[in-house]
Order: C-alpha cells, then structure tokens, then sequence
C-alpha cells in the first residue's frame, strides 16, 4: 500500500494515497467490474455527495470491464446524480465493455479520453458457459438477448447513434482509437493530459 504525506491543521499524517485522491473528490475505476468493485464505487460516491452536494467528483475509468449488474449499478449511480453535482469521466488507459457503457453514460459535455486511450464495445458474454436442459439453455439465450438490446438502447441514448448503428458496431469487439470514440459519441473532448483538468473545469 502506498502512502503520502496529508497535512492538516493539526500537523502531517500519512495515508493510503487512495484515501488521498479521495479528499481530492477523485474516483478510480481501474480495476474488474464485480459486485465488490461497483459496491465500493458507490460508498465512495455517497461519501463525497453527502459531503459536499454540490462538488465535483472526477472519475478516472481504465478497467477491462466485467459484469453486466455491477456494471449497471455505477451507470445508475451517475445517471441518479444530482445536477448541482458536477461530474466528469476520463478515460485514461482502456475502457473496454462495461467500463465503456459507463464511460458513455457520463455526463455530456463531460466526457474525456486521453490521446492514446482506447475503447472498446461489444455484445455481452456468455459467463461461465451454458449447460442444463434444452429449455435452460432456451430461457439464458433469451436473456442474454435482452440484455444486449438494453446495453444497445443505453449506448443508442447516451451516443446519439441509431439501435441499428449500435448493435452493428458492437457485434464484435470493437476497438476504438480515441478520435474514433470521439466520432462515435462516446466521449466529448480530447485531452492532451489529465493535469489540463482544472482549466477545463474553469
């Protein structure tokens, strides 16, 4: 575990530079999406709201993604955020199937890459394979059907891409240069460092 120095008024303590960051009302998702990883993503978000409504809150996405409800879980999060509460996304390695609907579901005008950050989009994963009964095996296609009309649906929404344009993109997997994810509607904006934040915010 890594530690800084944090001063406060009462002298210099060490801690753990993620509780840092957080002071800083900064957020990391660089890690697979479970439902451990979106529970202690949206401890950190309730934390940071409560204490100030109307802060910001910069999110930092590099992750390969993972499951679908956790997933959706941080989506809702951001999409439930208040609007005093200003929120940005930055993609600053890989943001790659649901980090990337996460990433799009940021808010608009607020959603940034890096220049060599990468996207990538496609259908949802059969986990663990599939096994049972005919009618099983029936019942987890049907369901995994739904769930890739809704990721397309969210996608559609949030990019401003027809269904049509949607599903096809992400019938495979589908990366996406940073000028590419920008055309796409992914993100907004290009930015040339994540320290060019603050002049971005001003």
């Amino acid at each position: 575990m890594i530690e800084v120095p944090y001063r406060t008024s009462g002298g210099c303590s060490w801690v753990p530079i993620e509780s840092y960051l957080l002071s800083t009302r900064s957020i990391f998702i660089n890690k697979k999406i479970t439902a451990e990883t979106a529970d202690l993503f949206v401890q950190k978000l309730l934390y940071l709201i409560r204490e100030d409504e109307e802060g910001g809150i910069d999110i930092y996405i590099d992750s390969p993604g993972g499951e679908v409800t956790a997933g959706l879980l941080i989506y809702d999060m951001l999409k439930s955020l208040p609007a005093e509460c200003r929120v940005t996304c930055t993609c600053t390695g890989m943001a790659s199937s649901m980090a990337a609907i996460i990433l799009a579901g940021g808010p608009r005008g607020n959603r940034f890459i890096l220049p060599h950050s990468m996207v990538m989009i496609h259908e949802p994963l059969i986990q663990g394979g599939v096994g049972g009964s005919a009618t099983s095996v029936q019942k987890t296609a049907e369901s995994i059907m739904n769930t890739k009309r809704h990721i397309a649906g969210l996608l559609s929404a949030d990019t401003g891409k027809s269904i049509e344009e949607v599903e096809a993109a992400i019938s495979f997997d589908n990366y996406m240069r940073a000028e590419e994810a920008l055309s796409f509607g992914i993100v907004d904006q290009i930015i040339p460092s994540i320290l060019s934040m603050n002049s971005i915010k001003q």
